[in-house]
Parts: C-alpha cells; sequence; structure tokens
C-alpha cells in the first residue's frame, strides 16, 4: 500500500526537527531515508507510527490515519535495539503482537513458525530471547513486525549495533524478504550503503527537510549540493570548481609523480583501505583536498600531478 505524508511537522519544544516535510512512497516500494544525527530521520518514523505528537497529515493508501492511536495503524516499527521480552520464548516474542489483536493460540504460534522460517530461525520456537546472539535477535525482531501483516513497514536504523559483516548479510535479508511479501517499506540510516543497498529510492534529510531524494544512482550522479554530496560520501569536492566559481565532485582519475601539467598538488596523507591505498591531495592552486585509490603509493610529501576529466565532474550548488 502507498504512503504518503503531507506538510508533516514535529517539534520538541524550540527545536524543529520536521518543517512541513512531503513525501509519497509508492505501494511495494522499498524506500530509504538517510542524513546526519539531527536531521529528523528518527522523527519521521515516530510520527507516522503516531508515537511523537506532530502537525500534518499521514495518509495510506489513500486513508488518513493521522487521528489513530499508534496501536491502531497498519504499521509495523523495528528498531535498533531488537526491543524483545527476555521472559518469553522467540515463538511467543514473534506472536505478541498478534496476541494483542485476539489471535487464538493455535494460529498465532502458526504464524510464528511460518515467519521464523522466513528470517532463517525455524526450530527456534522454544528458545529463550535472552540466549540469541545480536543477528539472531534482531531476525526475531523482523519476524515479529511482519507477523501482523502490516501495510507498511519501517526500520529505524535497525543494524547498527552489528558488525558489519553481520550487517551485510541481515540487509540482504530484509531487502529479498520486504520484495518478496510486496510490502511497502522505509528504512533509516545514516549509513549510505545501507541505504544505496536497500532502496528503491531514497530521501536524504537536512534539517528536517528533503534535500534531495530520487533514485541511488540518480542522487549519486546528481546530488544537488555540496551538503548532499559530502553525506553521500563524494570524496573530491573542490570549493572553487578549478576557477569555475561554483563546487564541483571531482573524478580523480590517473596521477603522475612529476610536477607540471594537469592539477598540481603535494601528498598530505596515504591510508589503507579495502585493499588499496587511499592517496590525499592538497591542490596547490587551492588547497582543497581530493582523494584516489592506487596500488602503489606516493610518500607523504611528494609532488604530484593529478589528471581530471572536468567533463566528467558534478556541479553542485554551495
Amino acid at each position: 500500500m502507498s504512503l504518503t505524508v503531507r506538510d508533516l511537522s514535529v517539534t520538541y519544544g524550540s527545536t524543529v526537527a520536521l518543517d512541513s516535510l512531503n513525501l509519497t512512497i509508492a505501494s511495494g516500494e522499498r524506500f530509504a531515508i538517510m542524513g546526519p544525527s539531527g536531521s529528523g530521520k528518527s522523527s519521521l518514523l515516530w510520527a507516522i507510527a503516531g508515537i511523537v505528537p506532530c502537525s500534518g497529515s499521514v495518509i495510506i493508501d489513500g486513508e488518513d490515519i493521522s487521528q489513530l492511536p499508534t496501536h491502531q495503524r497498519p504499521i509495523g516499527l523495528m528498531f535498533q535495539d531488537y526491543a524483545l521480552f527476555p521472559h518469553m520464548n522467540v515463538a511467543d516474542n514473534v506472536a505478541y503482537g498478534l496476541r494483542m489483536q485476539g489471535m487464538a493460540r493455535s494460529e498465532r504460534m502458526e504464524r510464528a513458525r511460518e515467519l521464523l522460517d522466513l528470517v532463517g530461525l525455524g526450530g527456534f520456537e522454544s528458545r529463550n530471547a535472552a540466549t540469541l546472539s545480536g543477528g539472531e535477535q534482531q531476525r526475531v525482531a523482523l519476524a515479529r513486525t511482519l507477523a501482523p501483516e502490516p501495510s507498511v513497514v519501517m526500520f529505524d536504523e535497525p543494524l547498527g549495533s552489528l558488525d558489519s559483516a553481520l550487517r551485510e548479510s541481515l540487509l540482504d535479508q530484509m531487502r529479498h524478504i520486504v520484495s518478496d511479501l510486496g510490502t511497502t517499506s522505509l528504512y533509516v540510516t545514516h549509513d549510505r550503503g545501507e541505504a544505496f543497498a536497500f532502496a528503491d529510492r531514497l530521501a536524504v534529510l537536512v534539517d528536517g527537510s528533503v534535500a534531495r531524494i530520487g533514485s541511488p544512482q540518480e542522487v549519486w550522479s546528481d546530488p544537488g549540493t555540496v551538503t548532499v554530496a559530502r553525506l553521500i560520501g563524494h570524496p573530491n569536492i573542490v570549493s572553487d570548481g578549478l576557477g569555475s566559481g561554483a563546487p564541483l565532485s571531482l573524478p580523480v582519475t590517473a596521477i603522475s609523480r612529476a610536477p607540471g601539467g594537469g592539477h598540481s598538488g603535494v601528498v598530505v596523507e596515504t591510508t589503507f583501505t579495502d585493499g588499496r591505498y587511499r592517496v590525499t591531495v592538497a591542490l596547490a592552486r587551492s588547497q582543497d583536498q581530493v582523494s584516489f585509490l592506487t596500488d602503489d603509493p606516493p610518500s607523504v610529501g611528494a609532488p604530484i600531478t593529478l589528471s581530471i576529466d572536468e567533463k566528467q565532474a558534478i556541479s553542485l550548488q554551495p
């Protein structure tokens, strides 16, 4: 089912967390919200779920649910900290929402088994939730969120407490599950990699407003502003546009060890990352820093010339 928010605003005292935000997510779409801390990401989820007071409208498949209490909204919300009941076994945790809906025990246990099979935890029904690993607890939390068959599933930094290898595995599983179920999903994260991997489309929030929206490829290819470019990880942003007067995101494509020609600079740092060296260079003209990857790094302090295809540069707003 589709999800639309219109003129949604959230304030905490004198602090504006969301400022008349408008957003539409298509039925079955995987949508991500990313942004820095304090940008309003979690406030958006909490407002949609009815957890915090807000103004504006929340509409699911044409129905305004803004006045409904949290427990009556057809929304599932999954948190980073799992929020499982430690005194319950896994099956009872998964079936908790169904119990609150009045479903008979035999039916909710059958539904719990189906969901545990779906998330790869078949046979864990009688295990105590407190004995599970972090990854297992998060999969139980996912099964519990999906059990009542919500119209919209929302994820609030769901993988933030897990190690990187487990995050990648669980993200892949979550993406496939919501796609297979056809569930509309909204995924909040500060991590660009998670947002890009999960989403059909994404929005970048800055100071409570949408700064950029589009597919991952569209947002990467045209971030629009310096702020968004930095948030999504563009490595090379030159403030003066190499004389053009506008900021640019630059592709650094090749290097020469000898100064002269191209764009000269001095190596200020080399770091080993993901099997290659990242070399950071201070440009002589502006002292802006840019970087590139190489298998054969020059030494710190060495003069260097960068080859930059300015036709591939992306123009940005300050």
